[in-house]
């Protein structure tokens, strides 16, 4: 079986993992888009990484900015990511559209007061989102599941294209570090209608305390 094989059912295994530990939502639906895949390495695919360093620095370039021949350029796997984010935002508003019961006044249990007990969303969070001041509402809970080389360049582009603002705990150059395996991010987007780009804040990046409770509880 190629490593490419083995990598999507990883990802597929990762994906079904964190569904049966769900807590929040249930009876979700699972879409998978080729827009999420890896970055393609060409005649490096499925080679160790030391074979592509080698020929990183027999070209003269860095391993991370390399592209191997047949493989995808990382302004090709960017651009590749911004489909798909713009695509997402644009599915949100729809559905966020058509369901106009989303209310305002969200119950205790619900995912948003979730979140800001368990990540750091800090004091300037609702004034950044909602300059009127009010609750933090969530039209939409979205979790995307990737590989590191594609999530860098999904990352790259929120920092780079769209000014994600950064926990002050958080350095731009450890945003768009590989994530480990299993490294959780979390960001808030407000991509309301007629207000150009998205704007988005990292509430943490590739965070692994969940890998710590698990193991604790073994």
């Amino acid at each position: 079986m190629e490593k490419r094989d083995l990598t999507r059912r990883r990802y597929f295994k990762t994906v079904h993992g964190i569904l049966e530990k769900n807590k929040f939502c249930k009876d979700l639906t699972v879409k998978y888009d080729s827009r999420l895949r890896e970055r393609k390495y060409g005649v490096a695919e499925g080679k160790p990484l030391s074979e592509l360093r080698a020929m990183a620095k027999a070209a003269g370039e860095e391993g991370a900015m390399f592209t191997p021949p047949g493989g995808e350029t990382l302004d090709q796997v960017k651009m590749r990511g911004k489909d798909f984010f713009e695509f997402l935002c644009q599915l949100i508003l729809k559905e966020a559209g058509q369901n106009e019961q989303c209310s305002q006044e969200a119950p205790s249990n619900c995912l948003e007061a979730s979140l800001a007990e368990i990540f750091p969303l800090g004091k300037n969070c609702a004034s950044t989102f909602n300059s009127d001041g009010a609750a933090l509402g969530l039209a939409a809970s979205v979790l995307v599941v990737s590989h590191g080389a594609y999530m860098r360049n999904l990352l790259g582009y929120f920092l780079t294209d769209l000014k994600c603002s950064l926990p002050a705990t958080l350095s731009r150059s450890e945003l768009t570090s590989v994530s480990p395996n299993t490294g959780m991010s979390v960001f808030i987007v407000n991509c309301e209608k007629g207000e150009g780009k998205p704007t988005a804040q990292c509430v943490c990046a590739h965070l692994q305390d969940h890998l710590t409770r698990a193991t604790a509880t073994h």
